[in-house]
């Protein structure tokens, strides 16, 4: 009687620290009337209490953890998943590690258990694993960053080059990355390659008739120092070679328009000059747009970067750990670490082996099952004897209600004789008077 009142005074809230251990044991889903009868067991279930509490406090920090970088900055609004997420691993942690009536036969629920602890725990772990690599993670996603920044900026440039005529086409895998502009300098410079072209021609053909005219006036010259003298007059004169050979000069410079193709080659010169000197404005201008257009776009994508996403992170901790070996090993023990931890209480639990607390809860439970059996079966035979019972009282009414009518008609036929005989003697009491007359 001392011992009993004892734990319940123990038991009993707002006695400090007993209260304390009362309610991490409740944690653990255990039958506080029950474990009375088991009190040295009390202690190895308040510390099972406390392993509950301790995972969910961990699965809490996870999920701040993972609400902070979700939101990208820390904020009360994380504040709502964290506690919704610790109330969730908390329920069922204690449910994994409710003591269960016959766990010793049913290996498939433990099993089962086992395997959601394990699952929830590398939910639980990711998190934590990215918070304690944050710095590396970071570091690596800047990286990959700036080379994508980069590599945009090269295909951007790569796929608008300065136009060098109208029909230009695009590099190959150039579909996302050209650019619009409002004028290009591909039309100058179509025309300018067309006079390129044309002055070359032109310039090949007068530097022709410049050789060949050279050569014909270097043999005038040679021929025209010559002069000869006339007997008759005896004066000197030009041989008829030299005017011959002036002649063929002129000739040549008349047929082949050699003034008038260098004034030609001139005046297109002049026009390359011109188009050059416009063309090269135009290059500026469309350089100009382009890296306008270019510094637009780089903008838009650093605005897609402003925070660091969950995936990003994990995406950047899988290549540091694809690239060394041994942060590759750290990562997976640290994951290894929190997956036990929270796996822990569902280990602690079924690890432990069977208690006294287990085995009285299987036979309270497979006793309770046997009362209650009894009960609906005292109660299926308490409502047959009634339904029997009501079967009865129904049939003694039919029957006397059978009497009562067949009672009633002797009783009705009885007296319609009476009636009749009565009739009769009073007919033959009739006739006899009516005889005496």
């Amino acid at each position: 009687m001392t011992d009993s009142s004892t734990a319940d005074s123990r038991a009993r809230p707002g006695s400090g620290r007993p209260d304390l251990a009362r309610r991490l044991r409740t944690l653990t889903g255990v039958d506080e009337e029950l474990l009375t009868r088991v009190r040295y067991e009390r202690s190895k279930y308040t510390a099972l209490g406390g392993v509950v509490f301790g995972t969910s406090v961990i699965a809490a920090f996870s999920m701040w953890n993972f609400a902070t970088e979700a939101l990208g900055k820390v904020s009360v609004l994380a504040l709502v998943p964290t506690v919704i997420w610790m109330l969730f691993v908390l329920n069922l942690d204690r449910w994994l590690v409710t003591s269960q009536p016959n766990a010793r036969r049913r290996v498939g629920p433990l099993l089962l258990r086992l395997l959601i602890a394990l699952v929830l725990g590398a939910v639980v772990a990711e998190p934590l694993v990215l918070r304690i690599f944050a710095t590396a993670v970071e570091e690596r996603v800047a990286d990959d960053r700036n080379s994508a920044l980069d590599q945009l900026r090269s295909n951007l440039v790569r796929c608008n080059p300065v136009p060098s005529r109208t029909d230009a086409t695009s590099p190959a895998g150039c579909g996302r990355y050209v650019l619009s502009f409002a004028s290009t300098p591909g039309g100058e410079a179509d025309e300018l390659a067309a006079l390129r072209s044309d002055a070359g021609a032109l310039q090949k053909r007068v530097d022709r008739d410049t050789t060949t005219l050279g050569a014909l006036d270097t043999e005038v010259r040679d021929e025209c120092r010559q002069l000869i003298r006339i007997a008759s007059t005896g004066l000197y004169q030009r041989t008829s070679e030299c005017l011959r050979l002036r002649e063929k000069a002129k000739d040549y410079r008349t047929t082949h328009r050699t003034e008038e193709n260098e004034r030609r080659l001139a005046a297109m010169n002049s026009r390359i000059s011109k188009i050059e000197g416009k063309l090269t404005g135009s290059r500026g201008t469309f350089l100009t747009a382009r890296d306008s257009g270019i510094d637009k776009r780089l903008a838009e994508e650093r605005a897609k970067q402003k925070e660091v996403g969950v995936l990003e992170r994990m995406r950047a901790l899988d290549d540091l750990a694809s690239g060394n070996g041994v942060l590759f090993v750290g990562i997976w023990l640290v994951r290894a670490l929190f997956v036990l931890l929270d796996a822990l209480p569902v280990l602690v639990k079924f690890l432990s082996g069977e208690s006294a607390y287990d085995r009285m809860l299987t036979s309270a439970s497979n006793s309770a099952v046997k009362i209650h059996s009894e009960e609906v079966r005292l109660a299926e035979r308490r409502a047959m004897a009634d339904v029997e019972m009501a079967e009865d009282a129904i049939e003694q009414q039919v029957r006397r209600s059978r009497a009562e009518s067949d009672a009633a008609h002797r009783e009705h036929t009885a007296a319609m004789n009476i009636r009749a005989r009565q009739a009769v003697n009073s007919l033959e009491d009739e006739l006899r008077r009516t005889s005496a007359v």
